[in-house]
């Protein structure tokens, strides 16, 4: 039962013939290897490598467990006769499978790459993985006890801070992970479904079929009060915006600002609305006039998203150091604008179709893409101020030329 349970959900989550495992595998070993061969090397105290490792682990693990397309696979699997225990590992044993194998497998190979390690603390950070994905899975499977299992987490990562360098830390998480583990044995299949999350999923739905009643403004917000961690996303890149004019003032002072700019364009979930949602794209793309009505509501919506996040960028610029000037407020404009309507266009050419749960969307090598470019742009604008006044030309050219390009040209 537990080997045939693991194999639905190995299929769902690898592809029919575990096809993703060795793109996924290649692909951290082209990362490896790229970053071994520069030669850069940082110093790395085991216990923020175990930190880094474990908070990116249960990240992901709690991703993949709340995912909304998720909870219809669980539910169908929920029908059909199981055992309950061996039903629960296996569920966690894919997922966490999933987890370390396609997310933290590349976080992992930049470490190895980048700090000397040695095979003991190598073994550590697998054991690490091992642990966050059971201590995540524990968490969730009792989280309506959210206060014990927030300073369970809280413990924890105090722990790691204070004791992640000693060598007896690593019988403190085999410790906690049969703990972990002891909390699982005595749960059933029922409390992974993510019964908000399914409920989001059907409200998400009822938006859009109610969408020739509101305006794509109002679908808009509703997408984002179905979807509750993409508000907290935003919210984390606020905080992101008041603290980096900190950072960038020792970098490079008032010339570093468009960096700033360019890493506040990295907000994936406002960015994911075709492909998150395949019912969307496929009406947009059947309905005549939709790229035109649907586009460029979309863009300026990702816009003042941007905006948002560098006005409070340029805010805490102010009352830091002071000195935010009229060019600096233009570059603000010009890169949220240029960032908005290169996320436009990645959506419309290329969206993400091959993925198979909501984790993958917000992992997906191409939410790089617009940050990268905003970010070679950034270094350009640093380096001749004056561009400023020819580049938002640049954006305003881009929406108008994809506005009036012929539809059948579209993906």
């Amino acid at each position: 039962m537990m080997t045939m349970t693991g194999k639905a959900f190995a299929k769902k989550l690898f592809g029919a013939n575990y096809e993703r495992l060795p793109r996924t595998f290649l692909m951290d070993l082209i990362v490896f290897w790229g970053l071994y061969l520069a030669g850069f090397q940082v110093q790395i105290a085991p216990s923020v490598r175990i930190l880094m490792i474990s908070a990116f682990t249960v990240g992901v693990m709690w991703q993949s467990l709340s995912s909304g397309d998720n909870a219809v696979e669980l539910q169908h699997m929920l029908m059909l006769p199981h055992r309950r225990r061996e039903f629960v590992f296996a569920y966690v044993a894919m997922l966490g499978a999933y987890t370390i194998s396609t997310k933290t497998g590349l976080l992992l190979a930049v470490l190895l790459a980048v700090a000397v390690c040695s095979p003991m603390e190598i073994m550590g950070m697998i054991l690490c993985m091992i642990h966050a994905v059971l201590m995540a899975a524990a968490v969730y499977s009792v989280r309506k006890y959210r206060y014990a299992g927030g300073l369970w987490v809280a413990v924890m990562a105090a722990a790691i801070q204070l004791w992640g360098n000693r060598l007896w830390f690593v019988l403190l998480q085999i410790v906690n992970g049969l703990f972990a583990g002891l909390i699982l044995y005595g749960a059933d299949g029922y409390v992974f479904y993510p019964w908000e999350s399914g409920k989001n999923h059907r409200r998400a739905h009822h938006a859009l079929r109610q969408r020739k009643k509101a305006s794509l403004w109002r679908y808009f917000f509703r997408y984002l009060g179905c979807h509750k961690k993409y508000l907290l996303n935003t919210a984390v890149m606020w905080c992101v915006a008041l603290g980096m004019p900190y950072f960038l003032r020792e970098m490079g002072g008032l010339s570093a600002a468009p960096v700033g700019f360019a890493i506040l364009s990295l907000n994936t979930p406002i960015c994911i609305l075709l492909s998150c949602d395949r019912d969307l794209e496929q009406a947009v793309r059947f309905l005549p006039g939709q790229k035109r009505r649907l586009c460029v509501p979309y863009c300026l919506f990702i816009f003042l998203c941007n905006m948002a996040a560098d006005a409070v960028f340029l805010l805490s610029w102010q009352i830091q150091s002071g000195g935010v000037t009229a060019l600096m407020i233009a570059g603000a404009v010009f890169f949220a604008f240029q960032s908005a309507v290169l996320s436009i266009l990645l959506e419309w050419f290329y969206p993400i179709r091959d993925w198979k749960i909501e984790s993958d969307l917000w992992h997906h090598p191409r939410k790089y893409v617009v940050p990268v470019i905003m970010l070679l742009l950034a270094g350009a604008v640093s380096a001749w101020p004056a561009l400023l006044y020819v580049l938002p030309v640049l954006p305003a050219l881009e929406i108008t030329v994809f506005i009036v390009w012929p539809a059948s040209e579209s993906r």
